[in-house]
């Protein structure tokens, strides 16, 4: 039973490997409902609708897979724009993504990468 406990955790820790991107919720209104597309490597693995926060901002996760190398390009589109990174796992295993407006009324998309959780 103990082997088998052991088999488990071993296999749990190299097959569950993903990255963990969080997209930030903007405070701003004029970016409520605003669209974002999550492409990995060029193939689209998610659609993210922002809302609008009153005050704190609020966060919503998603979990994307990783390839043997570990190296991706994680792209964003949001309206008419693609936002690109290169990312590296296990370096760069916690991804932070934040929307907002410039002053000429942009949408920039940056994000933070970190190899522990924020």
């Amino acid at each position: 039973m103990k082997k088998l406990l052991l088999v488990l955790i071993v296999l749990c820790m190299f097959g569950c490997k993903k990255y963990v991107v969080s997209f930030e919720q903007p405070t701003n209104s004029k970016l409520d409902n605003v669209k974002l597309e999550i492409l990995l490597d060029k193939e689209k693995v998610q659609e993210i609708n922002l809302k609008a926060a009153s005050g704190i901002p609020g966060y919503e996760t998603v979990e994307l897979p990783i390839s043997e190398e570990g190296k991706h390009l994680l792209q964003i589109k949001a309206k008419d724009t693609t936002f690109s990174y290169d990312i590296k796992y296990p370096e760069e295993q916690y991804i932070r993504v934040v929307s907002h407006l410039k002053a000429n009324g942009k949408l920039h998309v940056g994000i933070l990468k970190r190899q522990y959780n924020f």
